[in-house]
């Protein structure tokens, strides 16, 4: 059984789903954490982006 944060780097690296917003979700409902986002994504996790978008 997969993690969320193992699922969410498989949809990253293996099927190449580079919207940020899609992980932004997942920290806005509380599956993963921050620091987490930042594993995935390689960026900080920012609300303010997710804002206007």
């Amino acid at each position: 059984m997969m993690t969320q944060l193992q699922m969410l780097q498989m949809f990253w690296n293996d099927w190449g789903n580079h919207d940020v917003n899609f992980y932004k979700v997942y920290v806005q409902c509380g599956a993963i954490s921050k620091e987490d986002y930042k594993t995935v994504t390689g960026q900080d996790y920012n609300i303010e982006t997710t804002m206007g978008a």
